[in-house]
């Protein structure tokens, strides 16, 4: 029966694909949390049509500490396989 065989390979392009969309996820979600912490961290008060400088200091330290960590557990994952 066709719709049972569980055992059939995708062909390779498929598989690219679906890495592609993973990826896609994982970075969408990445960005998601890296703009949840860091709002709550550095946007104090109401914000205007600009960030004050501080809040703008502030948003670019958190974003690259952020995406530093990411990138140490990342290889720390690999690493472990």
């Amino acid at each position: 029966m066709i719709g049972n065989n569980y055992n059939v390979s995708l062909p390779c392009p498929c598989l690219n694909f679906m890495q592609q969309e993973k990826e896609k996820a994982m970075v969408s979600e990445m960005v998601g949390k890296l703009t949840n912490a860091c709002w709550d961290k550095c946007i104090t008060g109401t914000p205007g049509t600009k960030f004050s400088s501080s809040e703008q200091t502030c948003l670019t330290n958190c974003a690259q500490r952020y995406i530093d960590m990411s990138v140490i557990i990342m290889k720390r994952f690999q690493s472990m396989h």
